[in-house]
């Protein structure tokens, strides 16, 4: 799959500061600790709709892992994947008359088109499932030879699960209790009332061939993968056991992340899959979370079309902190456009007030698990100072426009 196009990140003046993020297993704030090369991993889309807010709020929070990593020094080995075949592709296919792979490419070249135009910094991989299944596949034969995972007794459709206490250690990612996570899985994509399963939290690995449905020939028979265990599989064969941080919306801490990471502890032995699993809140419209299912979205491609500058809808979504839930607004639009016109104008200046403590203050509050609403208002003060004519450090404006770039995004 292509990845989407880059822009350069410039080098910011001064002291880095290791970053420090919320660990949804531990529920602390933990340094993280990458070594020469930082690993991350984030969970990409079913392109089967636009990119709307809540993907794109997801997708900003992680680019500011990566930006500060880099800042730090780090390469940074980013993989995210695409799930380009699955039910609810299939499903709006059908619904619409259109073929799974047409719409599957042209959502995909949408959502590229949108994180191009957010200054999100692209991964290194970016993999669908549909070229991964060979890796699947043989994944999913290790897990059945370990007895690991299993077939359901359906002559018709012997569809492959995975025995959850696989890993002796189900659960500890979301740490909830399993009422809770029978509910959710019920509510996400899971099959709790499948006959022949072993468990009901036991999850799909491969589905086995259905008429009318796109399938494989494999090895393990004719059928598709199921959800979680193309991103185990994808991360794994990119990034290695214990990576740094495996990232997406806090929707996907159950099933998914959880099922992926015991899938992964289960065919390596190596605990933990991620050092740090990191979630992202929702945005609402309205009162509620914003998703497909409900139809209130608010599309990045749309702004776009209404020539709403991509910067002031990034800076909209910096203004709460990634891992509330918050609601869209268009006060927030407009504060965020403002706000950039004023970022702007002081970045034209040809001299403002020395630089250096305000970068540093940006690196403090990004270094403490993206503290983004105290890193804007740390480049605010700044701006704000030097509109008011104080400061005559001709070099202060191109080192803020630097760190503005660099660790936020924001092109000034």
């Amino acid at each position: 799959m292509q990845t989407w196009a880059t822009t350069p990140v410039p080098r910011v003046a001064g002291t880095p500061r290791p970053l420090r993020l919320h660990d949804t297993a531990s529920g602390e704030v933990r340094p993280t600790a990458p070594g020469t090369t930082a690993g991350l991993y984030v969970c990409g889309i079913t392109p089967y709709d636009a990119t709307h807010l809540g993907h794109a709020a997801t997708y900003l929070a992680f680019d500011l892992v990566h930006r500060v990593w880099l800042d730090n020094g780090h390469d940074v080995n980013y993989v995210q994947n695409i799930t380009d075949i699955d039910d609810p592709l299939l499903e709006r296919a059908v619904r619409d008359q259109d073929d799974w792979v047409v719409l599957g490419m042209r959502e995909t070249a949408l959502f590229r088109e949108d994180m191009v135009a957010l200054r999100v910094l692209p991964p290194r991989s970016y993999i669908g499932a549909v070229e991964a299944i060979p890796e699947i596949v043989e994944a999913v034969g290790k897990l059945l030879a370990a007895g690991h995972a299993y077939r359901v007794d359906d002559p018709e459709f012997p569809d492959v699960y995975f025995d959850h206490t696989a890993s002796g250690r189900f659960g500890y990612e979301s740490r909830y209790p399993e009422q809770t996570m029978l509910e959710l899985f019920a509510e996400r994509g899971g099959d709790p009332d499948r006959p022949g399963k072993r468990h009901p939290l036991d999850a799909l690995l491969w589905r086995a061939a259905r008429p009318d449905e796109p399938s494989w020939e494999t090895e393990i028979g004719a059928g598709r993968p199921g959800w979680h265990v193309e991103c185990s599989v994808i991360a794994l064969n990119r990034l290695g056991a214990s990576f740094d941080v495996q990232g997406g919306g806090s929707d996907l801490v159950f099933p998914h992340h959880e099922n992926s990471a015991a899938h992964a502890e289960a065919l390596t032995g190596e605990f933990p899959f991620a050092r740090h699993y990191v979630h992202a809140g929702m945005i609402g419209l309205d009162g509620e979370k914003m998703s497909k299912s409900r139809g209130n979205l608010v599309f990045v491609s749309r702004l776009r079309a209404d020539r709403i500058d991509p910067m002031a809808v990034r800076l909209a979504l910096l203004t709460g902190h990634y891992r509330e839930d918050r609601p869209w607004t268009e006060q927030l639009l407009e504060d965020g456009e403002r706000r950039l016109g004023r970022w702007r104008d002081a970045a034209l200046l040809e001299s403002g007030p020395d630089a250096t403590d305000t970068i540093a203050r940006l690196r403090d509050h990004l270094s403490n698990d993206l503290d983004t609403p105290n890193a804007l208002r740390a480049v605010d003060a700044w701006a704000d100072e030097a509109l008011a004519g104080r400061g005559s450090d001709s070099s202060a404006p191109a080192q803020f426009r630097d760190a503005v770039d660099a660790l936020l995004g924001i092109d000034v």
